[in-house]
């Protein structure tokens, strides 16, 4: 299946010379293959106007959802040193005044600060609409495009961070219409084909403290999650793990890319010379009609048996030798 699906579909995404019609979104849905719409968020005013000057002004000391890791690797697996297990980590989330957490992930990307927490703006709780509601008038109210064909979106995100900071290897449940605005952003994409080869496992989960130690959830609730990294691709592979092909996305400012419901992807940014990158996301609903979800559901439960009955392999939560 996975050879026959990259026979017919190649390694590539698309780039989009012009900005596409509902009907042209559609047919990457039905698809669902991701593309690229360069300088489609270039003539926003955000992408002018967000500066730190621009966006300490605007803001100041107004109280913000900040996430904090030792490393920058919020809401990913992460091993206990204390017993061993792997456990899904989330970061320590405080809220902090906008001006402050500015200037430190600002001084943290040349250096400037002796504090090695990593901090990133990353609510994911339509944020742009709510505690960032002070910039909502510089970007759309939504994507014309793809309001026309898949109605509001369920919520506008902003994300602030610097270069610190990644996002591991996941999957969403809608439709994603991502823009950067400042910095650079660099996407691994794998399609939900590919479920086999990213090795969910059921892990429990913990949050980071502000001793860079984990505190395990009491009681837990384990979690689905990728623990293959298509960029340490001989570590916790799977048999199909070598049949991956991942696709390397660049955005630069004004750039916007097309995620399909249900792809995983993994995230790094780069700062350019403000010392920021920011980016803001349009999550719209996927339809669970269809054959899509289905089909998903189907191949992430065939895999989890076929890996359970495939080679033997170190146990994942097993104590570390």
């Amino acid at each position: 299946m996975l050879t026959s699906y990259h026979e017919l579909n190649g390694a590539h995404v698309d780039e989009l010379e012009k900005t596409p019609s509902p009907l042209l979104l559609m047919q990457y849905i039905a698809k669902n293959r991701p593309f690229v719409l360069r300088g489609g968020a270039a003539s926003w005013p955000a992408t002018s106007l967000w500066d730190p000057a621009y966006l300490a002004m605007k803001m100041g000391n107004s109280s913000v959802k900040v996430a904090i890791t030792p490393s920058g690797n919020a809401d990913s697996p992460v091993r206990n040193p204390t017993d061993g297990r792997v456990y899904f980590t989330k970061p320590l989330e405080v809220e902090e005044p906008f001006d402050d957490f500015l200037t430190q992930i600002r001084q943290q990307e040349v250096g400037e600060t002796s504090s090695t927490e990593v901090k990133y703006s990353q609510a994911q709780d339509d944020n742009l609409r709510g505690e960032y509601f002070q910039l909502y008038p510089d970007v759309p109210e939504d994507v014309w495009w793809a309001t026309e064909c898949l109605g509001a979106p369920d919520a506008v995100n902003v994300w602030i961070g610097n270069g610190r900071s990644t996002t591991a290897l996941h999957k969403d449940n809608y439709e994603n219409i991502y823009c950067q605005i400042r910095g650079k952003k660099r996407f691994v994409l794998l399609p939900s084909v590919e479920t086999p080869c990213v090795n969910i496992r059921f892990l429990p989960q913990a949050i980071y403290t502000r001793r860079r130690a984990l505190s395990p959830d009491s009681p837990s609730e384990d979690i689905p999650w990728p623990v293959w990294d298509p960029d340490r691709p001989g570590e916790e592979q799977t048999r199909f793990s070598r049949l991956s092909i991942p696709l390397h996305v660049e955005l630069g400012p004004g750039d916007m890319l097309y995620l399909p419901a249900l792809w995983y992807h993994k995230v790094s940014q780069e700062c350019l010379e403000d010392r920021i990158s920011v980016s803001v996301n349009y999550w719209y609903d996927m339809s669970f009609a269809g054959s899509l979800y289905a089909t998903n559901a189907f191949i992430t439960n065939i895999s989890k048996l076929s890996n359970e009955q495939g080679l033997p392999r170190k146990e994942l939560n097993a104590p570390a030798e």
